[in-house]
């Protein structure tokens, strides 16, 4: 499997499992950043930041990748959103600093005006002669305490609905199935996955995957991650459903199963993992 630039250390870690989940599908279909810009709408410098780490997807860039890659979009939805909270957080600006330029879509910063918030000159226009220049107005001082009050105030309402929405996730032993507009790029529903399980050659097999040892993580779909729900069965912890969809329930399971087998409880699914869980 090729491996990807190290993600920012400094990053939020709902930012990287969104990222990680989104690095997975496009190299499971094997795309390029020019193929992601002809897809999505979204430029290719675009996706390399996102991809990067160094901007945060927005909700409508994760649903496009999830479309054409036929992945169910709300597992990455979910981490987005509690992400962007995070992230939203993480740039919010001491009292008094000059707040940084507007950028487009693109990234590329937009044209600044003035600096006191008065209207720049404009080209071909001259100040009179003599004419003095009036101060700028000054801002009273309460008024970046009263931004940072209210910017408080809609961060804790923002962090309480987002943790909601975990709990809603983490409460369904079924896969949650969210209603999405009909495409012919992507199935409205999940595939159905049944276990067979067996043993190979010496190792159990649930018959989804072929004996493969793909590594695997928060955020992945497909038969690799009913395989090892099937497996997590077998060891007596229960993954929620056989969803192939490697959600909340699945990653406490695999938690659960690395501690016990003394490995990184990490919540991946690598060599090590799978040979323990095929053992």
């Amino acid at each position: 499997m090729p491996r990807s630039k190290a993600l920012p250390a400094e990053l939020d870690p709902h930012a990287q499992q969104l990222v990680t989940g989104l690095r997975r599908l496009k190299d499971r279909d094997e795309l390029t950043l020019r193929h992601l810009a002809a897809k999505t709408g979204y430029s290719a410098k675009s996706w390399e930041r996102y991809l990067g780490g160094t901007s945060l997807p927005p909700r409508e860039a994760v649903e496009a990748l999830a479309r054409i890659t036929g992945a169910d979009p709300a597992p990455l939805l979910a981490l987005q959103e509690i992400a962007a909270d995070s992230w939203d957080s993480r740039r919010g600006r001491p009292s008094g600093e000059a707040p940084p330029a507007e950028q487009d879509a693109e990234g590329e910063a937009a044209e600044p005006g003035a600096a006191d918030g008065t209207e720049a000159v404009r080209e071909g226009e001259q100040e009179s002669p003599g004419r003095p220049t009036a101060p700028p107005p000054a801002v009273p001082a309460r008024f970046p305490h009263l931004a940072i009050t209210a910017g408080l105030a809609v961060l804790v309402v923002a962090l309480g609905t987002a943790l909601l929405l975990v709990l809603l996730l983490d409460d369904d032993a079924a896969p949650r199935h969210v209603a999405t507009a009909p495409s012919s790029t992507a199935a409205s529903t999940p595939p159905a996955y049944t276990c067979h399980l067996a043993r190979v050659d010496g190792r159990w097999a649930a018959g989804l995957n072929q004996g493969r040892d793909t590594e695997i993580g928060y955020g992945a779909t497909g038969a690799d991650v009913a395989e090892a729900q099937c497996l997590l069965r077998r060891a007596g912890i229960s993954p929620g459903g056989i969803d192939g969809m490697f959600g909340p329930l699945t990653l406490r399971a695999v938690k659960t199963f690395q501690a016990r087998a003394g490995l990184v409880a990490d919540g991946m699914l690598g060599p090590r993992s799978w040979k323990a869980l095929r053992g």
